[in-house]
């Protein structure tokens, strides 16, 4: 799913009305009763809904709405915000309408002293401001959605919570409301999966408005959601005469003193995820751990006992997975250049190994292109360097990734996965994550599919599908305060079942259609 930008929804609303042929009315009709479906079955009888509208097209939705409920004999209230002479013509047209019901619960917001007063168990509905926002609220309308958030009603804002912008930086905190649940219109918006807006995301739902979708898909997008479908059509299932050889020899290499549990998280989650072979390089004091903790894997240790000092290995590795554990020692980073000098494939970077480039920036020419990096917030900042604003965060991750041609991952509670100047947003994973090890799981993961030769870049959307998947199931199971990184890892196949499952009902589902359009 495309995440388009406020200017691109608006192109998009214009080439629909061309191509349908109907009229913004018409549009903002079909958008209405897409939110009264949603709302209608909720709804108790003993509910009254109070709507707050502006006087653009986002307070014309509102009004549609409220036409829709009215008729259906809810009990609706609508309030008007004064904010100037400009009203949009839909709305002054949607209010007529209304006003021709003889409905008589419209109450103009002039002054604070115009706010209502509203009963706890009452419905709040926000269609002041929507994706045409442009500067933050001041005012009577700051002062409006100030009133609104005191309030403890069930919350619904239309499209965005008003004083959010769609995809520009927060300027005022203080000016932006906070629902229950957000119904927006054909696509998210990008401001909902950044972290400074945090406060004011909580459950959003999407409603598909039938936007000329042939348009949409000429448009470059300002990112693009990792689905499950989007998952479904990279999957590579095994071949029936496959063996161990066919699904790669992966290569993790990390480790020192202390830190060996890393590498054993690693090393599981690759061979968890389908590596055929496994080889893990580790400081010699691993070696009892690893053969006890990973019986599945064969293991090269370093001359050194607590740290790794030189990489020499005899084998060929179908890909390689470096950094987690293993450390800042002198000789190790002299043992990690000597290893970018001498790689060409694309190879995972995490934990130390991204720590060690942000303090030798000349190791970065070295990185083998389409490589994949990922990096945690503290780790991102010492290789780009601080950032304004999420936005200019994105702007930066894009220009590190296209000035070395490597993929970063953005790890958070919705990670990005860049490259290529394109951003891809992950959909699942949950805070039961935030814990140690979780990354290392990652790396393993990452490793393991490129190891049965799946492009880095199909890799890095995959990886950080599958693991936010395992994460959810250990979550499901155990609650997330429970969930620790093993966890993540003994449920990775429940995850790829998921998977499974649900490409196998997408194909029967494919299969009914097909028989349906020949009979």
């Amino acid at each position: 799913m495309k995440i388009l930008s406020a200017q691109q929804i608006y192109e998009a609303d214009k080439a629909t009305r061309q191509h349908q042929n109907i009229s913004s009315l018409e549009l903002m009709e079909r958008a209405a009763a897409k939110l009264f479906d949603w709302i209608l079955p909720q709804l108790e009888n003993n509910h009254v809904l109070h709507i707050f509208g502006g006087t653009g097209n986002n307070g014309g939705d509102g009004l549609v709405l409220a036409r829709r409920l009215f008729q259906e004999g809810k009990i609706v209230k609508v309030y008007i915000i004064s904010l100037g002479s400009k009203k949009s013509d839909e709305f002054v047209q949607n209010l007529d309408r209304l006003q021709r019901l003889d409905f008589k619960d419209i109450f103009w917001l002039y002054s604070s002293a115009d706010f209502p007063e509203i009963l706890i168990e009452d419905w709040i509905i926000d269609a002041i401001f929507g994706v045409g926002l442009s500067r933050s609220p001041e005012g009577l309308s700051k002062e409006l959605i100030n009133y609104l958030n005191q309030k403890a009603n069930y919350t619904i804002s239309v499209d965005m919570p008003s004083g959010l912008f769609a995809n520009q930086p927060l300027l005022d905190k203080e000016a932006v409301l906070k629902p229950d649940v957000i119904l927006t219109f054909q696509s998210p918006k990008l401001s909902f999966f950044l972290p400074e807006n945090k406060d004011f995301i909580s459950q959003v739902e999407v409603l598909d408005i039938d936007l000329d979708q042939h348009y949409i898909d000429q448009m470059h997008p300002l990112a693009t959601l990792i689905t499950d479908e989007k998952i479904d059509s990279m999957h590579q299932p095994r071949k029936k005469f496959g063996h161990k050889g066919s699904y790669g020899h992966a290569l993790i290499i990390g480790g020192s003193y202390g830190k060996i549990g890393a590498v054993v998280l690693a090393t599981k989650s690759a061979l968890r995820i389908g590596a055929g072979l496994l080889t893990a390089f580790v400081p010699a004091c691993a070696y009892d751990i690893m053969q006890i903790s990973v019986p599945e894997a064969m293991l090269i240790t370093d001359k050194e006992d607590k740290f790794i000092t030189h990489i020499e290995i005899d084998l060929k590795p179908s890909a390689i997975g470096i950094g987690i554990g293993m450390g800042k020692n002198e000789k190790t980073m002299l043992a990690f250049e000597q290893l970018l000098k001498n790689t060409t494939m694309p190879m995972v970077i995490d934990a130390d190994a991204l720590n060690i480039l942000s303090e030798n920036p000349h190791f970065l020419k070295l990185i083998p292109k389409k490589s994949i990096l990922t990096p945690h917030p503290g780790e991102l900042e010492r290789l780009i360097g601080k950032w304004a604003n999420d936005y200019d965060k994105i702007q930066k991750v894009k220009d590190f990734a296209s000035a070395y041609d490597v993929i970063v991952i953005v790890k958070g509670a919705y990670s990005l996965v860049v490259y290529n100047n394109k951003v891809f947003i992950n959909t699942t994973g949950n805070p039961g994550m935030a814990t140690a090890g979780s990354g290392d799981v990652l790396t393993g993961v990452l490793t393991g599919l490129l190891a049965q030769k799946y492009e880095p870049l199909l890799a890095a959307m995959m990886g950080v599908y599958l693991h936010g998947l395992a994460g959810d199931e250990a979550s499901r199971i155990m609650g997330e305060e429970a969930v620790i990184a093993g966890d993540i890892v003994a449920n990775l196949w429940k995850g790829r079942g998921k998977a499974e499952e649900a490409r196998a009902k997408r194909k029967e589902e494919r299969k009914e259609e097909r028989e349906d359009r020949r009979s």
